[in-house]
C-alpha cells in the first residue's frame, strides 16, 4: 500500500487530496497546524482508517523535525506540500508593506515546504517511486506577470519554483521526481467564491499528473490539467 503525507490537510485542497488518495486506497498521513480545530478532517477520519491526522506547522522547523523523527519508520511514496498563506493584505501595498508578515509569507511557503521535504527525505528515499508535488501558482510565473502587487504572494511561489527547480536537478540522481502544480483558480478559501473551478476537479486533475509522471519530466512547472507554465 502506498503511503502520502499531505501538508495543510484540514481544508480546501489538501483536505479534497486526503479524501481523493483514501479512497484510492493510500495510507494518507494528513498533516495540519490545528488538528483539534479540523472539524471535516476529523469527520473523514472517522469514515477512514486510512487517513491519520498529525500536528504539524510548517512555519515551525523544530515541530517539522519532531514530527519526522516520530514517523522515521515510515516509507513515503509521495509528498504533497499544499500548506501555504497569501500574506497580502489590504492596505499593505507598496509604499505600507508589512515586511513582517512578508517574512512569515516567505517563511511558509517557501522554507516551509523545503524543510518539510528536507526532514522527510529519509522516508522518501524507500519509497520504490518517490514524488514530491508542490503546490505553486500561476502567480510565481515572472513571464505571466502583466498586472503587479501582491508583493509577498508572487514573491514567494517564485521563491518556491526557483528553489524546487533546484531541488529537481539535486534529485535527479535519487530517481526522485518534482512537480511544481499551478492548481487553478479554485474555490477555496483563499480562491474566494468566484473562482473557476470546485476543488474536486483541480485535485482530480493533479493526481493523474502526478500518477503518471515520469523522471524526464522531473521539474516541470505545470497546471492541474498538465499544461505547462511559463517560469
Amino acid at each position: 500500500m502506498s503511503t502520502v503525507l499531505i501538508t495543510g490537510a484540514n481544508r480546501g485542497l489538501g483536505l479534497e487530496f486526503c479524501r481523493q488518495y483514501a479512497e484510492q486506497g493510500w495510507d494518507v498521513l494528513a498533516c495540519c497546524r490545528n488538528p483539534e480545530q479540523a472539524g471535516e478532517l476529523t469527520q473523514l477520519v472517522s469514515h477512514n482508517s486510512a487517513v491519520r491526522v498529525f500536528k504539524m506547522d510548517v512555519s515551525d522547523r523544530k515541530m517539522i523535525g519532531i514530527l519526522a523523527e516520530d514517523l522515521v519508520e515510515f516509507t513515503i511514496d509521495l509528498i504533497i506540500a499544499n500548506a501555504g498563506v497569501y500574506g497580502d493584505r489590504r492596505g499593505h501595498e507598496f509604499g505600507n508593506l508589512d515586511y513582517a508578515d512578508w517574512i512569515n509569507t516567505l517563511e511558509t511557503n517557501v522554507m516551509g515546504v523545503v524543510k518539510v521535504i528536507e526532514a522527510f527525505m529519509p522516508g522518501l528515499k524507500r519509497s520504490q517511486k518517490p514524488r514530491i508535488a508542490v503546490l505553486s501558482s500561476q502567480m510565481g510565473s515572472i513571464e505571466d506577470n502583466s498586472s503587479g502587487g501582491s508583493f509577498l504572494y508572487r514573491s514567494s511561489k517564485a521563491a518556491l519554483n526557483a528553489t524546487m527547480k533546484s531541488l529537481s536537478i539535486d534529485l535527479k540522481s535519487d530517481d526522485i521526481a518534482v512537480l511544481v502544480f499551478h492548481p487553478g483558480w479554485v474555490k477555496t478559501d483563499m480562491g474566494g467564491t468566484q473562482a473557476l473551478i470546485d476543488a474536486k476537479t483541480s485535485v482530480t486533475g493533479m493526481i493523474k499528473q502526478i500518477s503518471h509522471v515520469e523522471m524526464s519530466q522531473t521539474g516541470q512547472f505545470v497546471k492541474y490539467d498538465g499544461t505547462q507554465l511559463p517560469w
